[in-house]
């Protein structure tokens, strides 16, 4: 299967200059998403993965789905004044700005090993971010998965240090 055919492409979204690579017509196509997820899956089955840790909004789609492939944990990100508990924070740069990031302080604890997940990854941010929440954490990242990579943004070699696993390259 060609899950390219299943990404819309949105020029100047979210701002002019940005070409937005849209899963939602993925999604919405029962087999181009259970085959994502299953390929997804079969490229990190060989690691113990306490949890999957994904950001807000789409990580979540992404990374929840492929937890429950996975037998694992779900372990939400989120955007500021979004989750009920203490938190951790970390700042990030997107490829249109910049954010901030919290997890709960107890998500995870120390030794656990944790997979990133996002649907996509342009200059690495957001991994990059997440990466330093579970490491403060003392969790162990064992490698990050995305559904697409944006090869052009180089967000590969911020988190290079870990696996990285990725379907659909642009």
């Amino acid at each position: 299967m060609e899950l390219k055919d299943y990404i819309r492409n949105i020029q100047d979204y979210p701002k002019k200059g940005i070409l937005f690579r849209d899963i939602t017509t993925l999604l919405q196509n029962k087999d181009a998403f259970k085959y994502a997820i299953d390929k997804m899956a079969e490229q990190i089955s060989s690691e113990k993965i306490d949890y999957i840790v994904g950001a807000e909004s789409r990580g979540f789609l992404i990374g929840s789905a492929l937890a429950y492939k996975l037998n694992c944990g779900f372990i939400p990100v989120r955007k500021k004044g979004k989750l009920p508990y203490k938190t951790i924070s970390e700042e990030y740069a997107l490829e249109y700005g910049t954010d901030t990031l919290y997890m709960h302080e107890d998500a995870i604890k120390k030794g656990e090993r944790v997979l990133i997940v996002d649907d996509l990854i342009a200059t690495g941010g957001t991994a990059l971010a997440m990466i330093k929440m579970v490491e403060k954490l003392e969790g162990i990242v064992v490698g990050s998965s995305f559904l697409i990579e944006l090869k052009e943004l180089n967000g590969r070699k911020e988190i290079e240090k870990y696996p990285v696993n990725v379907l659909i390259e642009y």
